[in-house]
């Protein structure tokens, strides 16, 4: 049997492999298992070990990591599944595939193919709430949610926060997230534009100063604008277009999209346009007149209020 384990969650993809490869291994033992990185070998050296008998096991388990770095594996991936041993599994490890290849589509139709994309808002808080129950923990969804806005959406870095709050507490609270997480730039980034659009100047100036706190330098903090007003003006162009179609489209990150679909909703073409110029326009003169960072984005941001 072939299995293929694919998709650019690093995080559940790797853990299946693991979870494939000990219970292969528990069962039938380390002289069981054999791993090749494709980026090294050959194609002959990938047919090899899934052609060869297993030594003193029933069976046998070979992980083959990005075959599809070696061409010779990708147009000769027919006639390799046809001569693997009857008694070896295969384990194809493929981080991203093109979907448009030949390849790819013969990994779907002849192999177990799983797949495992980046999850969006909800599934990464189903995913945290799970991992902290498998801890012996307590997350509710709300305060998942809170931990995301927060941190990020960077799944390896959500685990990380889960494991240091489960030390401090198993049950994870509003208050304990809050006492030990730290606001990243990105999330207060949106969080400015989302209480300046809102008329909020009280909120946004608070933000700038937290941001400023934590020695964000306001160049930093001009270039993040910058990035959300790009996923801005995707999302805001899109118009009636799904989240999913919208993420797949632009390479955006689904829980990205949703969150300024919201600011979207609220600011037309024009007044977008207008924003990237002024900003366009703060930053040469920044440039070119020594004015104050400073008090270049503290303008703008007021601006943004009105």
């Amino acid at each position: 049997m072939i299995t293929t384990l694919t998709g650019e969650n690093d995080v559940l993809r790797q853990e299946a492999v693991r979870h494939m490869v000990d219970n292969f291994v528990a069962e039938h033992g380390d002289m069981a298992l054999e791993r090749l990185d494709g980026e090294e070998a050959s194609y002959d050296r990938m047919l090899g070990a899934a052609q060869s008998l297993p030594f003193l096991a029933p069976r046998k388990l070979v992980v083959l990591r990005t075959p599809s770095s070696n061409k010779e594996f990708t147009e000769k991936f027919e006639q390799f599944a046809e001569e693997v041993a009857e008694t070896n599994d295969v384990l194809l490890v493929e981080p991203k595939l093109d979907k448009r290849l030949s390849y790819y589509k013969l990994l779907k139709r002849d192999t177990q193919f799983r797949d495992f994309p980046v999850l969006d808002a909800n599934g990464l808080a189903r995913y945290l709430m799970d991992y902290a129950q498998k801890q012996s923990g307590t997350l509710s969804s709300n305060d998942a949610r809170l931990l995301i806005d927060r941190v990020g959406q960077n799944q390896l870095t959500l685990q990380h926060e889960v494991d240091k709050l489960l030390a401090y507490d198993p049950k994870i609270t509003r208050d304990s997230i809050e006492l030990l997480t730290e606001r990243t730039p990105q999330s207060n980034i949106f969080e400015l534009l989302d209480a300046a659009f809102a008329g909020n100047t009280k909120r946004a100036m608070q933000l700038y100063d937290e941001q400023r706190a934590l020695q964000v330098e306001p160049q930093q903090i001009i270039a993040m604008l910058v990035w959300q007003l790009h996923i801005l003006a995707i999302v805001k162009a899109a118009g009636s277009r799904d989240t999913d179609t919208i993420a797949r489209t632009a390479k955006i990150n689904p829980f990205t999209v949703r969150k300024t679909q919201g600011l979207a909703r609220h600011i037309t073409l024009a007044q977008l346009k207008k924003l990237v110029t002024e900003l366009r326009q703060f930053d040469v003169r920044l440039k070119s007149e020594g004015l104050s960072a400073d008090e270049v984005v503290r303008y703008y941001l007021l601006n943004l209020s009105r």
